[in-house]
């Protein structure tokens, strides 16, 4: 049980070499733009693939040099909410 804990950890989940959250943003975000400017403006989706390949390269090259980027992502996501203090003071208490 020791060993699937620790190969969890030492290689986080990757999309194609790149990791998981990255690539899926670059995907999520790139392909629904390709598909409103092919319906809108008929333009040539050779131009979009080539940005979503140069797009999927900088995340293998932010995966290669920060493999847990997906981690982080998710820790700031649920730490980056304000907190409201009970009493009047100086900056964020998150003791009450």
């Amino acid at each position: 049980m020791r060993e699937i804990i620790l190969k969890a950890v030492a290689n986080p989940p990757k999309i194609l070499w790149g990791p998981f959250l990255p690539t899926l943003l670059n995907l999520g975000i790139q392909f629904p733009i390709m598909f409103m400017f092919l319906g809108t403006f008929n333009v040539n989706p050779l131009a979009f693939m080539i940005s979503i390949v140069i797009g999927h390269v900088v995340c293998i090259v932010v995966g290669i040099k920060e493999p847990h980027i997906s981690a982080m992502i998710q820790a700031y996501g649920q730490t980056a909410k304000t907190s409201y203090n009970l009493y009047k003071a100086k900056g964020n208490k998150f003791a009450p």
